[in-house]
């Protein structure tokens, strides 16, 4: 048996129980979008990690060194906005071809201080090397929150319905420009998607907001698409969820481009992967309040996608029938 064969959640499952089993109980491990870690005071400790390699997560010769610094700690802030926490800190460790342009640093230095500096955090060290084959770029953040108001991937409630803060889409659709080689500057649309891809905005604000809510059950966010993403709710969780797939959020630009060229939008929306909104469970009854509270706040709607259920599968529904959306989310050693 390969990697391949179980990929990337079955390499997650087979490492947990033997990483995990010697933790203290103060202390949550693998599993969800934070290491949590409880700790002396009001505030919990939350640590996160994200490793980006060239030619897996980025094309170097289709983004500037400034969107590369900006979204290799922009994810990472996306993990400590999906447990409703704040960033403190970050280290980078980075790994960097000789022949790197001296210019190019400065750009991607400048990429992750204006980040860091918008959200208040501190970068506070790292490590750096020669890499023989590429760029190799990983962060650490350490952020906080109050222990009372974390919200994990296991604690959705059949009966919830599926919530996301943003639309959906839009970077998959970025990527699709990139890996096929489109001049994104052709058409206002296709820049748009490019951008939303390039410099994904963490909803760190929305992750508080919804973290503080008794009514949000389950949170995580975005990172390889509804379909992957709500089958670690599914898992964790020990419950079944219907997608609605009239309900998708999707942009302005990515209808006009998918119409133009070709493209399926829910496949795209349910399966593109790199939005880096937040996804959460909400309690029925509690919806309307909280979506107005959302609105209230952010001038933007809380979409409801769909519902939990008890069945222990995911189904995805198009005017009430069921339907096979053909793509799958993100999985790194899938094909």
């Amino acid at each position: 048996m390969k990697l391949s064969d179980i990929g990337e959640f079955g390499l997650i499952e087979r490492i947990r129980p033997v990483l995990s089993e010697d933790l203290p109980p103060y202390m949550l491990g693998i599993g969800d979008d934070c290491a949590v870690i409880q700790r002396k005071g009001s505030r919990s400790m939350l640590v996160t990690t994200d490793l980006l390699i060239e030619g897996v997560h980025f094309l170097a010769d289709r983004i500037s060194a400034y969107e590369l610094g900006y979204k290799s700690l922009a994810v990472n802030f996306s993990d400590i906005a999906a447990m409703g926490g704040e960033p403190e800190s970050a280290f980078l460790s980075i790994g960097l071809p000789e022949d790197t342009g001296i210019d190019w640093l400065d750009d991607f230095f400048l990429g992750i201080k204006d980040l860091s500096g918008s959200y208040n955090t501190m970068v506070a060290g790292g490590d750096t090397t020669q890499s023989r084959e590429g760029i190799i770029i990983n962060f650490t953040v350490i952020g906080s929150a109050d222990p009372g108001r974390i919200k994990y991937r296991s604690t959705a409630l059949p009966g919830d319905l599926i919530c996301v803060t943003g639309n959906l889409g839009d970077s998959g659709g970025g990527l699709i420009i990139l890996l096929g080689g489109m001049d994104e500057n052709s058409d206002p649309n296709l820049k748009t998607l490019v951008r939303a891809h390039h410099l994904p905005r963490p909803h760190l604000e929305e992750g508080r907001l919804l973290a503080a809510e008794d009514g949000v059950h389950a949170m995580l966010d975005l990172s390889d698409g509804v379909d992957s993403d709500i089958r670690r709710v599914m898992e964790n969780s020990g419950v079944g969820a219907e997608i609605e797939i009239e309900k998708l959020p999707v942009s302005p630009e990515l209808r006009n481009a998918c119409s133009r060229y070709g493209w399926n939008h829910y496949e795209l929306a349910a399966a593109g992967g790199e939005d880096y909104c937040l996804m959460c469970t909400v309690e029925a009854d509690s919806y309307r309040t909280i979506a107005g509270e959302f609105r209230k706040r952010f001038n933007r709607e809380l979409h409801s996608i769909g519902h939990i259920t008890n069945t222990g599968r995911l189904q995805y529904m198009e005017k009430k029938r069921s339907i096979d959306i053909g793509k799958r989310g993100w999985d790194h050693f899938r094909k």
